[in-house]
């Protein structure tokens, strides 16, 4: 497991991150000979960006530009090089795109990748089982989904009493299980390895962390914090905490999990908006039914702080579609419904290219009425009538809707059987792109499909003809022995820069 960051000619860093389960070594040329490419190219199995940055303005600039650097760096686009524009500094695309998720990257000309960590690198304040930056003392695997890069004005503070941490850091949670997730910090400034990774998250008197997989990340401009949202279930939720590390706890300062204000369930990709509300993406699997078909049982969340900045007090809602009228709500797997949703007409409709259909947050909790004791947000959902997707794991707001239009991916079935089968082929079992449009109010709007995914697609790019983005999606392949897996997995979102 590497991590790297992608260096632009102009010494701006950009991260990336490569799994360990092809591990290679990344050679490149000092940081000043940027244009130089590497001696050898990195194998990925996944890739994720977060760009943002310490104040509000520059962190809602920087989340906008951030997915023109992923698509600048490794995905196509099919828009034209002049549009694509890094901190208003224009950026070359590739001329093709990683073909399949298990291949080299493919980098513009204006970056290079730079080494900085690697799986088996010691932390500075090791703790209990967690000594090392990619794998427990016992062996297991930790590897990080996501990192958020962050540029902060001030010396955050360590392990280690008045030593200069730097001011170019990047945040990551670990996606493993056991009660044993934690959080780590790169300190890019830091040559010493004695003092390049920091734990965040020390266990407790219990030797856990009492995290699970935590899987997406951002920063939030209006809390001035870091969230970190936990893909685990019923186990699953989102942490929050402050960028300085506290010597008094040996953690991010303030660290504390928000289960009872935006509950717990299995989150993945966490995007604030320009209001401070927070939109939350569900990644967890349905019952499997006739011909390895997955019932729809994740949602689409948006938290709206009762003051923004305060995560504390507020209303998680959900996303309701309607179907000719009625709306779209979760079906259980049961004796009048032994596939559940999978092959409904309604799962049909819901999965047409050029369909468009009503959509309406709908309230599931409100901490002013039933209090912060935490909660189950996916069986509030399934109870009060939110739609249920197959499996949505992140997106991006488009750059230029002021906030009001979101795509996402939904991983489908992740099975060749399923996706085998025509019936449930055309209701999503290969995943697809949705995208949310929202009124004024932003409380009601429409949603439509964009991409449905199929078995020929192992690249897809497309131009959005109506607005100033264009997405590139990537595909996924089995490893050798394992469970066919979705080819649509991960989106890229390129604007041509502005907000």
């Amino acid at each position: 497991m590497h991590v790297t960051v992608v260096l632009h000619e102009s010494h701006t860093v950009f991260t990336c991150f490569k799994q360990g389960r092809h591990n290679c070594r990344v050679a490149v040329r000092a940081c000043g000979e940027c244009r130089t490419k590497p001696t050898k190219k990195q194998t990925n199995q996944k890739i994720n960006m977060t760009l943002t940055s310490k104040t509000p303005l520059q962190a809602k600039a920087c989340a906008l530009v951030a997915v023109s650097i992923a698509l600048a760096t490794v995905a196509a686009s099919t828009a034209a090089a002049d549009q694509l524009r890094v901190f208003n500094e224009k950026v070359n695309g590739v001329p093709s795109a990683n073909p399949v998720m298990i291949s080299d990257n493919v980098f513009s000309p204006e970056f290079a990748p730079a080494l900085v960590v690697e799986g088996i690198d010691l932390l500075e304040n090791p703790s209990g089982l967690i000594t090392q930056f990619g794998n427990l003392s016992d062996g297991a695997r930790t590897e990080p989904d996501e990192n958020t890069y962050l540029i902060l004005d001030h010396n955050p503070g360590g392990p280690t009493p008045d030593y200069d941490y730097g001011r170019h850091f990047l945040f990551q949670g670990h996606e493993n299980s056991g009660n044993l997730a934690y959080i780590t910090r790169i300190n890019l400034d830091v040559a010493s390895p004695d003092h390049r990774i920091t734990l965040m998250t020390p266990v407790d008197g219990t030797g856990l962390t009492q995290f699970n997989s935590i899987d997406g990340s951002t920063w939030n401009p209006f809390s001035g914090t870091l969230l970190f949202s936990q893909e685990a279930g019923t186990n699953g939720g989102v942490i929050e905490m402050g960028a300085d590390f506290d010597p008094n706890t040996g953690a991010g300062v303030g660290l504390r999990t928000l289960y009872g204000s935006l509950g717990r369930a299995g989150y993945e990709g966490i995007h604030p908006d320009d209001s401070g509300n927070v939109w939350l993406i569900e990644d967890v699997g349905g019952t499997t039914v006739q011909n390895n078909g997955r019932n729809p049982n994740s949602f689409v969340y948006r938290f709206v702080p009762t003051a923004p900045g305060d995560l504390t007090q507020g209303k998680l809602q959900a996303l309701q579609v309607s179907i000719n009228g009625s709306p779209l709500v979760f079906v259980p797997v049961d004796a009048q419904h032994p596939n559940g949703d999978t092959r409904s007409n309604n799962q049909l409709l819901l999965h047409s290219v050029g369909a468009s259909w009503p959509v309406r947050w709908i309230t599931l909790h409100d901490t002013q009425t039933d209090g912060t004791a935490p909660f189950d947000a996916n069986a509030a959902a399934k109870a009060l009538g939110a739609t249920p997707f197959k499996r949505p794991e992140n997106g991006q707001f488009q750059p230029g809707s002021h906030f009001r239009t979101f795509v996402f991916d939904v991983t489908g079935d992740t099975d060749n059987t399923a996706g085998s089968d025509p019936v449930l082929a055309a209701r999503g079992a290969w995943g697809g792109i949705f995208r949310v449009d929202l009124n004024a109010n932003r409380n009601t709007g429409t949603i439509s499909l964009v991409v449905l995914g199929d078995a020929d697609q192992r690249h897809i790019a497309r131009s959005a003809e109506q607005a100033r983005f264009s997405l590139g999606l990537q595909t996924e392949q089995p490893a050798s022995g394992q469970k066919p897996r979705s080819p649509i997995r991960c989106a890229w979102l390129g604007s041509d820069g502005h907000g």
